[in-house]
């Protein structure tokens, strides 16, 4: 966009008092203001301002039809426990015949947490203190060492975060992945708008914009290439997850092997919900196609039904874990990007007219990965277990904190050790190395004809 045509669009839009701030720049100033705004999608904003405004942006989802979706449940019946060792042998297949790559959403800061940095570079685990990415990365170098593969490894940063992540990868030399097959992109954004539709300035020469949320995620892999190059390289489908969940099974051989049985183009596994107050996003049937809805989207009496035992109804929570074909998010980025914008109404702290700090109410608008859901042809969803899958480090105390999720991981690696007969005193600590074993069977395997030595701390590599 030249000069004259962002004037011209500032114009177009009623956009006054940036035009008059614009006159007032040094030509030094004017041209970082061109550069750093000119790539934003100003007529994108304005449409998505026009829509909201004429009907609103609250409220609960309108359907006309929401049921109980088709789930893969945790097996219980030898029926089922042969299905999953199907799924396991054709996710296996898709493994070594490198048709798999890995997707972490990773834009976020460790500010909630009290933490200054990028949020995957939190220390978590609870003897060694890896840090989130390097529990990812180490599970991807255990599988692509297994399967003797090259397993891709995308990392979706954003504008605050990129520069540190790349940074951190490259001072943990890869953790051991070879560099070539580590790949960063950067989360779009766009420009926030006040309410009588206005935008806002950040500072002198930047507009206040925000992420375009989790759904970016697949605008952005196809903006960067990186899409048609996995394309062109035999890839075939992308596991997703974000970076704030350490018990995440990275490129589920299972998951993978469900979502090819039913030729899905998107794949999701949900847990049961704890209560029927947790705020987690439901999986759902809604209008004969199956959706995530989030939370403060449904209406109370879906979200707190119940069934005939009184159990949740709706029980299934999304995990934010997801398999998605490549060539679906091709075509959903085919003619302009396919998934709806949501409009958020926020507190935004920025300078005022006078240049002073100011807090104003902003609209904010943003795309849910899960949206995609219902675009699909073919959706698959599966239950697994949350202690074993799901503890997400969203709090800097109290629940889905750094405390609930180094508990969590610690009695998911007990539990490993018990199955391979190895008693553990209730206080220890445990940690086992994604590089030493990815599975309680794996782990079992391997302590065949091995002692573990007890003590209050224990760490298997």
């Amino acid at each position: 966009m030249t000069e004259q045509d962002l004037l011209k669009t500032l114009e177009n839009y009623g956009q006054y008092h940036i035009l008059d701030h614009y006159r007032t720049l040094a030509p030094h100033q004017r041209q970082v203001f061109l550069e750093t705004n000119r790539e934003l999608d100003l007529r994108l904003v304005f449409d998505l301002f026009r829509q909201f405004s004429k009907k609103g942006h609250a409220g609960h989802a309108r359907t006309t039809d929401i049921g109980p979706p088709r789930i893969v449940c945790i097996p219980r019946s030898a029926c089922e426990h042969d299905d999953a060792l199907r799924a396991r042998s054709i996710g296996e297949s898709l493994l070594e015949r490198q048709k798999v790559a890995v997707l972490i959403v990773a834009g976020g800061q460790g500010s909630r947490l009290g933490f200054e940095g990028p949020k995957g570079t939190f220390p978590l685990s609870p003897v060694r203190g890896k840090t989130l990415f390097q529990l990812f990365a180490e599970q991807v170098r255990a599988l692509s060492a297994r399967f003797g593969v090259t397993i891709p490894l995308l990392i979706m940063t954003s504008g605050d975060n990129h520069e540190d992540t790349v940074r951190f990868f490259h001072g943990n030399r890869h953790f051991g992945l070879a560099p070539d097959s580590v790949r960063f992109f950067s989360q779009g954004v766009l420009p926030a708008i006040s309410p009588d539709g206005r935008l806002i300035l950040r500072d002198e020469v930047h507009f206040y914009t925000n992420p375009n949320g989790h759904g970016g995620s697949l605008k952005a892999l196809s903006d960067s290439g990186l899409l048609a190059r996995l394309i062109a390289g035999g890839y075939e489908e992308l596991f997703y997850c974000q970076v704030d969940n350490p018990l995440v099974r990275i490129a589920d051989p299972v998951f993978l092997g469900h979502h090819s049985m039913m030729d899905a183009q998107v794949s999701t596994k949900v847990v049961r919900r704890r209560s029927v107050e947790e705020k987690v996003g439901v999986y759902l049937d809604v209008d004969g196609r199956q959706a995530v809805i989030e939370y403060s989207d449904l209406d109370e009496d879906h979200m707190r039904a119940l069934d005939d035992q009184g159990g949740i109804l709706y029980w299934a929570g999304n995990t934010a874990i997801h398999i998605f074909s490549l060539s679906f998010i091709r075509d959903l980025n085919s003619d302009g990007f396919a998934l709806p914008y949501h409009c958020a109404k926020k507190s935004a702290y920025v300078v005022s007219s006078d240049w002073e700090p100011a807090s104003i109410d902003v609209w904010k608008f943003e795309t849910f990965v899960f949206d995609a859901v219902p675009l699909a042809q073919r959706a698959c969803c599966m239950e697994v277990a949350r202690e074993e899958e799901f503890a997400p480090v969203k709090n800097k105390e109290g629940p889905d904190s750094p405390d609930t999720a180094r508990r969590a991981l610690i009695d998911l690696h007990r539990t490993w050790l018990e199955k391979a007969g190895v008693e553990v005193p209730p206080d220890t600590k445990v940690e086992i190395s994604p590089l030493f074993a990815l599975t309680p069977e794996e782990t079992a395997e391997k302590l065949r004809n091995r002692q573990v030595a007890i003590s209050p701390e224990v760490y298997i590599e």
